[in-house]
């Protein structure tokens, strides 16, 4: 009597499937508290408070990486059905989830360092030079639309709540970026839009870790 290839790799997908699980409950809160702790955007206000602008953002960094690890992890395990082709929405939202992590750090580092020189200029179009724009500009674009296409690869196979707060949050979260353009760094509607796609953002992850993990059970 022969295995299949499911019964031969399902042992072996259940600690990936537990690891995706575990890192989705984790990653999406780290994400929102990151968000929520972020202090005011102006130059003034980063000068301000010193330190406290860098560790809000390797707090989000740190959320972005667990999500990275969950979402391979849902890729590596097989879970949620997903069939190679159909994957091309989480290998989306990955590189997406990649961008923004870069423009996180790249944002938590450099904006300090300008807050204490030239306070005027952070968060504005004055300081977007060529290399900011490389990781900047992609990232305003790759991250909400690999959630997007991640949230019809989900509702597709199911998951339609873990698919539309993952999608709405991750655009709601990028257009509070995009307003700091429109409306200068000093808008209240900045911090509002962030926290509520930040919030849909990570319960979205909740709920897919808790699709994965009943995926695993069964």
């Amino acid at each position: 009597m022969t295995l299949s290839d499911s019964q031969m790799t399902r042992p072996a997908a259940r600690p990936l499937g537990t690891v995706a699980a575990a890192t989705a409950f984790i990653g999406g809160p780290v994400f929102l508290i990151g968000t929520v702790l972020h202090p005011d955007r102006d130059g003034y206000s980063i000068a301000a408070v010193g330190q406290l602008y860098g560790v809000t953002h390797d707090v989000q960094a740190i959320g972005l990486l667990f999500q990275v690890v969950s979402l391979a992890g849902v890729l590596a395990s097989g879970g949620l059905g997903l069939g190679r082709r159909e994957a091309l929405g989480l290998y989306a939202a990955i590189a997406g989830t990649l961008a923004w992590f870069g423009l996180i750090v790249f944002d938590g580092s450099h904006n300090p360092v300008m807050a204490r020189y030239a306070p005027q200029l952070v968060h504005t179009p004055a300081d977007l030079d060529a290399g900011g724009a490389i990781l900047v500009l992609p990232a305003l674009l790759l991250f909400p639309l690999g959630y997007v296409l991640a949230a019809f690869l989900l509702a597709r196979h199911g998951r339609r709540w873990a698919g539309w707060l993952l999608g709405t949050g991750a655009v709601v979260y990028t257009a509070g970026g995009l307003v700091i353009f429109v409306a200068g760094p000093r808008s209240p509607l900045i911090q509002t839009l962030e926290v509520a796609g930040a919030a849909l953002y990570g319960l979205g992850f909740v709920l897919l870790g808790r699709a994965v993990r009943g995926d695993r059970g069964r």
